[in-house]
């Protein structure tokens, strides 16, 4: 396609601008080949007829697509020009932010004049190990790439860093630097970059001045190599400097100043040590006063000073040497000030007693007379004599200025040579990367001969960067097998040949200085002559006779050649040097030593190359006047041949490119200067990478990229299996000049605009694909909104038809119902004017009959009342006559009866004194008295009912008679009252009168207080209502005030509740902090006993003396604050060669605090260590003492013994359960809160009273075996030896304290069954039974468990007596209470009776609550009490029963005796085991071998349970804690702990390794805590469990180390994850295309295809998840506890989002809106696998939150201020740094993405201005999550684990 033809309408070009350099423009119409005019419409809104070049005719620049503008490599864009290069280089620096951008090979670096953070530690690891071009442009990448190369081809490297003053060169270099200190690999020597670095003030200080661009700019160049050895470390580094600006120190143009040294010992003249230096300002001294600006503005000299003396010492030049160096300054200063007289025009002279040439040789220490003379005179030699000759006051004076720049030059080589030699390593050198910090070209308005050197200079670097980009170029057209032609570019070799070939500008320099009389003009002449006209590079200027141009690569430059013959010179008389060499200041001398011994940059390096120096490479030794004529050499010269040294050395290495760029001239930020920025690029060659790079392939790409990105131009049909051959087939239909492209073995080569031109292909085929979607869904969106207002409109229709029928219906409605209206009104008018008619009628009745009714009630009234009155007069009348004739009635009777009654009594006094009467009458006598009786009762009864009758009678009569006595005195009273009545009307009347009159008065009366009370109603009425108002007013204000207080206590709450939830945080933060502060420190001391271990071996290999016994012991302190420190016998031995390795402990960076800690800790183990030595041996001579004892007996008895105290222990383990159960059985009787349980009658009492009875009974049975044992005992006596006897009654004895060490009957019983089952099992040898006495060691511990026994039950009496206290106490409790309720009885009855009823019930309900709480308390304590000791009771009485049973089953006393006495192996019954382990000390190192480190993790996860080795360990330490062996316990556990460590450092990088001994170390930890028997470990564990606990130590301080031991295997498994995990992250989560077809690939340039690294295959999301299920796998086989796993899971995820979010940060390509949502979809992924493990509450998808978050950075809407708004609420766990970086970073992949304005990065920088967050920018990727190793008991039971033969344990036995 030809170039023309993309000159279309619309398309976008730039044109030359004189402000702007290049503006751009936008075509109004298509070109068509021969038009000589343009139409444009620029930027601005402008339109513009551009005019093309009649001649040239050469079309405008066309502009790239906005898709490639920002790209991170220049040659990635498809139209390469400058134009294109400055706008990219522009929009990357202003609106992204970013000052870095690939050329090709070189990077170009913009000083931003601000500090960026790009340069952390983790900007550095975030660029360790990757590729070039898979970061985004940076110094590191090109270090790193330098680095790697180094490594890989084990050639030298070099970073060639140019540009011109203050663009930021030293800065450049000193990044480059660091990166390679940090990556090296070395912590020990990594000091080398810190030592360079400390040199930089004082370098800068003799080095750097100010020039009118630069307030410090180097005047010298420098190459620095640093020196690495096999293993890529780095061991030293040197530096070579060339072409020191002397001029400068003699003479300075305007606003420019001297050395900075010069003006800081000015400043500093005032301090006492500088006195000496008699300096006075600056302003005095000729050589610091000619630029006439002294001072520049923010720098203060005197501080600068201090850095600079402060850098000397650092570098180890002492203060006499330093003096020394400011004396020599201060002598050049007063140097200058020396000032000639003239004699004549051929002589001067100094005045006599000069002061300033008086003072210059005080501080020189020479001979003023000397000096003085040689200053105004010279020697001259010729063949036959030689003569002095007084010299010009010119002369002197350049003789003067000579002098002191020779002095200068010499004191700043003494200076580079001394800080080479603190540089300098003896370790071998094997490679090294060199670091060329050289000025770029210069042109000023007056270049004079420094100007030439530096411009000749980069003529040859521009020809070396020229020839090395085109042999890259061919190298990779022939690595493709591409034909190609030679490319045509810019060579600067016939400049290069003006310059120094055979009479070129510099020979005809150095012939002229070699003329007696050559001056400046006659060079210039000569150059005329030789090469104007001849040499296209050679011009003369119109109007100037004293100055030459020559054209350089860069640009023109005119040369003025005043002074080039002085400078090239540099002459120096040799009598006043040796005036100086004879200095009495010993330091003078060692500045002007022989070529040969001189300190240099000539001399040769450690490594056999040759320095770069201004001066000869190798000095000649030979005739005398061979030194000076090697001193006589011009500068020129010496320049030309470093120069050729440099070129060397760079040809020798590979080359990087480092072009740094000043963007304006005022330093201001961010400023760009399109001027400025051109003439740079022009001057350091980045377009002329461009120009070469175009004139061949610049764009290339792979198969597969090309097919990914243009995939859409392709028909299906096209599509191919082989990638190659479609891209083929597609670019021949779409490009038909062949010549535009080339087809390489894996990329496609295009030629200029290409790309461009496919990519408008590719833009114009998606946006009509764009068109037809739009068409169509525009197309189905209007139909279905067509449909939607059908729709509509018909229901529409609907509604109002329906509408209106409803309103039809409704106008019926209310017609009928006005007509019911009507009727119901006009009846309810009649019916309610009936009913007042009715109603008035009715009332008129009512008041009429009510009238006629009252009186006749009243008349009816009166009749029935004088009846009353009648009725009860006459009734007592009546009643009282009555009474009276009853009373005499009654009477007469009475008389009468009387009468009759003495006469027959008469009667029967008569027939009573006759017998046979009195027979008579006594026959039926008993039954007429039964009779008689029988009625007597009966008459009594009725006497009774009468007498009860009566008396209610009497009642009545007496309540009749109150009554009618009331009636009568009330009529009484009535009369009287009618009386008074009767009075009382005649006085009324008269006061109705008188009552009239008043009526009257009160009524005129009435009617003023009406009126005063009208008004003082209305005065009422308003005062009401504004009291109303005012009262209205007070309650809105006081529901204003009560809402305020509700919402200030609202808002107080709130705000107490977010203050407690941040300090809570905080509070968590700083605990999180705090634990991550101290794992860190644990790490670091880890690292640290590494380090000093790995020294250790060093020094040991280095040593080669083998020390017999010597083992070396790993320390085991785990942390800072656990200060325990384990040790075992063999770490005794290790004095001696501990101070063998002082000196290579002395090389470790320690911790001073943990050093003094260690040193404190060292003391007191020394202490312990002789405690324990003393212990130890006052133990071996007890043991010798028994052993000699033991030797004494009879081997039979020994063995005897032996198997007796083996029973015993066995019997011990037994009797501890039941002493166990009875002990709590005990406490359960004896507690507080149930006494009815443990009174007497209580089941529970009764049971234990019948099992001391039993006990009892038991006792008299023993008794009395005992008195039959005893009298054989007596019998047996006579065969006894002595000898027998004693050692009977000693081992009696002995037995005797382990017998009182029983405290209980169980185990007495149990130990006289073993001595029974002991007699049996013994040999006899001729004796009896009883030979050793025990029967009575039987009966004296019967004896002794009667003691017990009754100890216990006067324990239990005195339970029983605090108990009845208890009760008394209770009871005048109860006293007292009685006496509260009646207090509160007798407060309530003078209550009135509704509140006294109120409160007795309030009360009583109380009581009665409080009451039933305390009894369901009560009796729910008494219920689990009774339950709890019937289920004691019941495994107690079962044991006893069973305990019983064996002690009584088929033995008697008689069988004992008479029973034959067998062999020792008897079949026993089966015991319990205890859980516990028995090894023999001599085994435990085979324990530790075998069980840690000869132990196969795999092997154990999948076929034993988990935690085995844990639960091995522990019961090994359970059976040394039961023999209270503590040496034991402490060298089991050192010596587990130490072979973990030595495990893990010998397999510390398997996973599985570090991840069983993790899951063991926690799980041995648990065991200690679970065992410990601490009641906070103990709430989960079975009573069989507890049991188990430890009963001797306490190993708390063990758990510690064991936790350390724990963090550190964590941090080491988080490593090994780590590096695992590395590798795929970047692959798998950004690069790989989890969603196919998603994410377009756009061009790349050079970089991206680079060879740093061979491909190692492609990792993907699946790969990632595939590891991740490995680790899970391992961690759960191993037993892993899930708490813990959580937190590796959380690690792990952690790691993938900061190392994914790092990556995305520095990478502009990643950041895309396609590239987010395959983040988004990864992240899914990801959290779909926490959901399946059941991790989600892990905490692991918080960590994710980050990275989640920058995807939907790249995903949402970035346009307006609603959009800012929702992005700085979304993005909450990202940093403001993140977030603009994102932002800047954003790229669109297609054309139908839109850039982010930087308006809207202004606004969301603006609206997060005042979040308070980190400025870092990448998160850190080796941050580690402090862990916790939560408490996590076993439900596994010691006693039931078996040990498998595999493990090879078969040494150890279980108890």
């Amino acid at each position: 396609m030809a170039a023309s033809e993309l000159y279309t309408k619309f398309a976008r070009v730039w044109i030359p601008d004189p402000k702007e350099v290049w503006k751009s423009a936008e075509l109004l119409k298509d070109y068509k080949p021969g038009d000589k005019i343009l139409l444009l419409h620029l930027e601005d809104g402008r339109d513009l007829e551009y005019r093309l070049d009649p001649k040239t005719k050469e079309l405008p620049h066309l502009r790239n697509p906005d898709i490639l503008v920002g790209e991170n490599d220049l040659t990635a864009l498809s139209y390469l020009h400058e134009p294109a290069v400055l706008h990219n280089l522009r929009v990357r620096f202003i609106d992204s932010k970013l000052i870095y951008t690939y050329c090709g090979i070189v990077l170009v670096a913009i000083n931003p004049y601000e500090q960026l953070p790009i340069y952390g530690e983790d900007i550095i690891n975030a660029y360790s190990g990757q590729n070039m071009g898979d970061m985004d442009p940076h110094i590191f990448a090109v270090a790193e790439e330098a680095y790697k190369q180094m490594a890989r081809d084990e050639r030298n490297q070099s970073i060639i860093v140019s540009g011109e003053s203050g663009a930021g060169k030293t800065v450049s270099a000193k990044y480059a630097m660091r990166y390679f200190a940090t990556v090296s690999g070395s912590a020990s020597e990594a000091n080398v970059e810190e030592k360079v670095l400390a040199s930089n003030p004082i370098m800068e200080s003799i080095g750097n001045a100010k020039t009118t661009r630069n307030d410090n700019s180097s005047r010298f160049g420098k190459y620095i190599e640093i020196g690495f050895d096999k293993r890529h470390r780095i061991i030293g580094a040197n530096m070579r400097t060339y072409l020191l600006e002397k001029s400068r120190v003699v003479f300075q143009a305007e606003e420019e100043r001297n050395y900075h040294i010069f003006y800081q010992l000015c400043a500093s003249a005032k301090l006492p040590e500088f006195k000496m230096l008699r300096l006075g300002d600056a302003n005095n001294f000729h050589y610091t006063k000619q630029g006439g600006s002294p001072v520049i503005e923010g720098v203060d000299d005197a501080k600068e000073m201090a850095q600079t003396r402060q850098a000397c010492t650092l570098l180890g030049i002492s203060e006499s040497y330093q003096m020394g160096i400011f004396r020599i300054l201060a002598g050049i200063l007063h140097l200058g000030n020396v000032g000639f007289m003239s004699r004549d025009s051929d002589s001067c002279t100094i005045p006599p007693k000069h002061e300033p040439l008086s003072i210059f040789c005080d501080l020189m220490a020479v001979d003023f007379e000397e000096m003085c003379h040689w200053l105004c005179h010279r020697k001259l030699a010729t063949a036959a004599e030689t003569y002095i000759k007084p010299i010009s006051k010119l002369q002197a004076t350049n003789a003067r200025d000579a002098l002191a720049k020779h002095i200068y030059a010499k004191l700043f080589n003494w200076i580079v040579d001394h800080v080479n030699q603190v540089l300098h390593s003896a370790v071998k050198q094997h490679s090294f990367i060199g670091v060329l910090d050289i000025y770029g070209f210069e042109t000023f308005e007056i270049n004079s001969f420094e100007q030439f050197c530096i411009n000749y200079a980069n003529e040859k670097l521009q020809q070396q960067f020229n020839m090395h980009v085109f042999k890259l170029e061919q190298e990779e057209y022939m690595k493709e097998q591409i034909p190609w032609t030679l490319i045509d570019f810019y060579d600067n070799q016939p400049c290069i040949n003006l310059i120094e070939s055979k009479l070129g500008i510099l020979d005809l320099l150095d012939e002229e200085c070699k003329m007696p009389k050559g001056t400046d003009d006659t060079w210039a002449q000569k150059l005329y002559n030789t090469h104007l006209n001849k040499c296209a590079l050679f011009e003369k200027p119109r109007l100037s006779n004293k100055a030459f141009i020559i054209q350089h690569f860069a640009d023109k430059v005119e040369y003025q050649c005043e002074g080039f013959l002085e400078k090239n010179k540099d002459t120096v008389f040799e009598e006043q040097i040796k005036v100086l060499k004879s200095s009495k200041f010993k330091m003078l001398p060692e500045l002007f030593q022989d070529d040969e011994k001189a300190i240099s940059p000539s001399s040769a390096t450690s490594s056999g190359r040759t320095l770069l120096t201004r001066t000869p490479a190798k000095p000649t030794k030979g005739r005398p006047g061979q030194a000076a004529k090697e001193h006589k050499k011009t500068v020129g010269h010496q320049f030309r041949n470093s120069l050729h040294l440099l070129m060397e050395t760079l040809n020798a290495t590979t080359p990087h490119y480092v072009r740094c760029i000043k963007p304006n001239d005022f330093k201001f930020p961010f400023t760009f200067d399109e001027k400025r920025a051109v003439q740079q690029l022009r001057a350091c060659g980045v377009l002329e990478t461009i120009r070469i790079s175009a004139a061949g392939f610049p764009s290339r790409w792979t198969y597969q990229e090309f097919f990914s990105r243009y995939r859409v131009l392709m028909k299906q049909k096209d599509v191919l299996s082989e990638r190659k051959q479609t891209c083929k087939n597609v670019l021949e239909k779409l490009i038909q000049d062949k010549d535009k492209y080339q087809f390489g073995k894996t990329k496609i080569f295009f030629r200029a605009g290409q790309v461009a031109y496919l990519e408008k292909l590719r833009a114009d085929k998606l946006r009509a694909a764009c068109i037809r979607i739009q068409k169509t869904i525009r197309g189905w969106l209007l139909r279905k909104k067509f449909l939607r207002m059908r729709k509509a409109a018909i229901t529409v229709q609907r509604y109002v038809r329906g509408h209106q029928a409803r309103c039809y219906a409704k106008f019926l409605r209310r017609t009928k119902a006005a007509t019911i209206i009507q009727k119901y009104w006009r009846m309810y008018v009649i019916r309610r004017r009936y009913k007042i008619w009715r109603t008035a009628t009715i009332v008129l009745q009512s008041y009429l009959r009510g009238y006629l009714a009252r009186n006749r009630y009243r008349k009816i009234l009166r009749e029935h009342k004088a009846v009353i009155i009648q009725k009860w007069v006459r009734g007592w009348l009546a009643r009282t006559y009555y009474k009276r004739s009853m009373h005499a009635i009654i009477y007469l009777q009475c008389c009468f009866r009387r009468m009759m009654a003495k006469r027959e009594l008469k009667k029967l006094k008569i027939e009573a004194r006759s017998v046979e009467r009195y027979k008579k009458l006594h026959i039926g006598m008993e039954n007429k008295i039964m009779q008689l009786q029988r009625k007597v009762d009966e008459q009594n009864k009725d006497y009774k009912c009468l007498m009860e009758k009566l008396t209610n009678l009497e009642g009545i009569y007496n309540s009749e008679t109150e009554k009618l006595r009331s009636d009568l005195e009330r009529l009484q009273l009535s009369e009287e009252e009618a009386k008074i009545a009767t009075g009382r009307v005649l006085s009324l009347q008269e006061e109705i009168a008188k009552l009239r009159k008043d009526l009257e008065q009160t009524q005129c009366e009435k009617k003023s207080i009406e009126e005063c009370a009208d008004r003082y109603k209305q005065e009422t009425e308003q005062l009401v209502s504004n009291l109303k108002e005012e009262n209205t007013l007070l309650k809105q204000e006081k529901e204003a005030l009560n809402h305020l207080i509700v919402e200030q206590a609202k808002e107080m709450t709130e705000t107490m509740e977010k203050k407690l939830i941040e300090e809570t945080k905080q509070l968590e933060l700083d605990l999180n902090d705090e634990r991550l502060r101290y794992q860190n420190l644990l790490n670091e001391f880890s690292r640290l006993e590494e380090r000093y271990d790995d020294l250790k071996e060093e020094m040991t290999l280095m040593v080669n003396v083998p020390k017999p016994g010597h083992k070396r012991t790993d320390s085991t302190h785990s942390s800072n604050e656990s200060e325990y420190t384990f040790s075992s016998e063999i770490a005794e031995t290790e004095d001696i060669p501990s101070r063998t390795e002082e000196p290579s402990e002395k090389k470790v960076p320690l911790d001073m605090s943990l050093f003094l800690k260690l040193q404190k800790r060292v003391t007191e183990l020394e202490q312990e260590k002789q405690v324990m030595q003393d212990e130890l041996d006052r133990k071996e001579e007890q043991v010798l003492r028994s052993k000699a004892k033991e030797e004494e007996r009879p081997q039979i008895r020994g063995a005897e013994l032996e198997y007796e105290s083996l029973k015993r222990q066995e019997l011990e383990s037994e009797n501890k359960k039941l002493k166990n159960e009875l002990n709590e059985l005990r406490k359960a009787l004896t507690e507080k809160s149930a006494p009815e349980v443990t009174a007497p009658g209580a089941p529970a009492y009764r049971v234990l009273m019948e099992q001391l009875t039993s006990v009892s009974e038991e006792l008299d049975v023993r008794k009395e075996e005992v008195l039959i044992l005893r009298s054989q005992l007596v019998s047996q006596k006579e065969a006894i030896q002595p000898k027998d006897d004693k050692n009977t009654m000693t081992d009696s004895t002995i037995l005797l304290e382990d017998v009182q060490k029983m405290k209980d009957k169980g185990e007495i019983a149990q130990a006289y069954i073993g001595l029974k089952e002991t007699n049996r099992s013994s040999a006899m040898d001729g004796h009896e039974l009883n030979e050793d006495g025990e029967l009575l060691l039987v009966y004296e511990g019967l004896k002794q468990a009667n003691r017990l026994l009754e100890s216990q039950l006067q324990s239990q009496k005195r339970s029983h007596e605090n108990e009845a206290e208890a009760l008394r106490g209770e009871i005048q409790s109860l006293k007292e209470e009685n006496n509260r309720q009646q207090q509160l009885l007798a407060q309530n009855l003078q209550l009135p009776p509704e509140a006294r009823i109120e409160a007795s019930l309030q009360h009583e309900i109380t009581r009665l609550t409080n009451e039933n709480l305390d009894l369901m308390e009560q009796l729910e304590k008494q219920d689990k009490t009774v339950r709890k000791l019937k289920k004691q009771l019941k495994v107690f009485a079962k044991k006893i029963g069973e305990l019983e049973v064996g002690q009584m089953e088929n033995i008697s006393p008689g069988q004992i005796i008479d029973e034959p006495i067998r062999p020792v192996n008897i079949p026993r019954k089966e015991k319990d085991f205890q859980g516990m382990l028995e090894y023999k000390k001599e085994d435990e190192q085979k324990l530790v071998k075998n069980l840690i480190l000869e132990l196969k993790p795999r092997g154990v996860a999948v076929n034993l349970i988990p935690g085995l080795p844990a639960y091995i360990l522990f019961m090994c330490v359970r059976h040394a804690d039961y023999l209270n062996d503590d040496q034991k316990v402490r060298s089991l556990l050192t010596s587990t702990i130490n072979s973990i460590k030595k495990v893990l450092k010998k397999r510390g990088d398997d996973f599985e390794t570090v991840s069983f001994w993790l899951s063991n170390t926690c799980r041995f930890l648990h065991c200690l805590k679970q065992y410990s028997g601490e009641e906070g470990f103990m709430k989960h564990n079975t009573s069989r469990q507890n049991e188990h606990c430890l009963t001797n130590f306490d190993l708390a301080e063990y758990r510690q180390v064991l936790s350390d031991l724990a963090i550190q295997i964590y941090q080491q498994l988080v490593r090994v994850l780590e590096n695992i995990l590395q590798p795929m992250i970047v692959s798998g989560m950004l690069e790989h295309e989890t969603i196919q077809g998603v994410s377009g690939v756009k061009p790349t340039g050079l970089r991206k295809r680079t060879s740093s690294i061979a491909d190692e295959g492609t990792y993907t999301l699946d790969s990632i998840l595939r590891q991740l299920n490995s680790f899970h796998s391992v961690m759960c086989q191993h037993g892993m506890d899930p708490e813990l796993i959580k937190q590796v899971v959380k690690q792990m995820f952690y790691i993938v989002g900061a190392v994914t979010l790092n990556n995305l940060l520095l990478r502009k390509d990643m950041c895309s809106w396609s590239k987010g949502m395959q983040i988004r979809y990864n992240v899914s992924q990801l959290e779909e696998w926490l959901r399946d493990k059941n991790l989600m509450n892990s905490g692991a998808k918080e960590t994710l939150e980050p990275l989640i978050q920058a995807a939907q950075l790249l995903q949402v809407k970035k346009k307006t201020d609603d959009d800012a708004e929702a992005i700085c609420s979304m993005c909450n766990a990202l940093t403001t740094a993140q977030i603009v970086k994102v932002l800047n970073l954003y790229t669109p992949v297609n054309e139908f993405e839109e850039r982010v304005s930087v308006s809207f990065i202004r606004t969301i920088q603006m609206r997060l201005r005042d979040r308070k967050d980190s400025p870092q920018l990448l998160m850190d990727a080796k941050h580690i999550f402090p862990v916790t190793f939560p408490f996590n008991p076993s439900s596994l039971a010691l006693e039931t684990i078996q040990i498998p033969a595999s493990l090879g344990l078969g040494f150890i036995s279980r108890v």
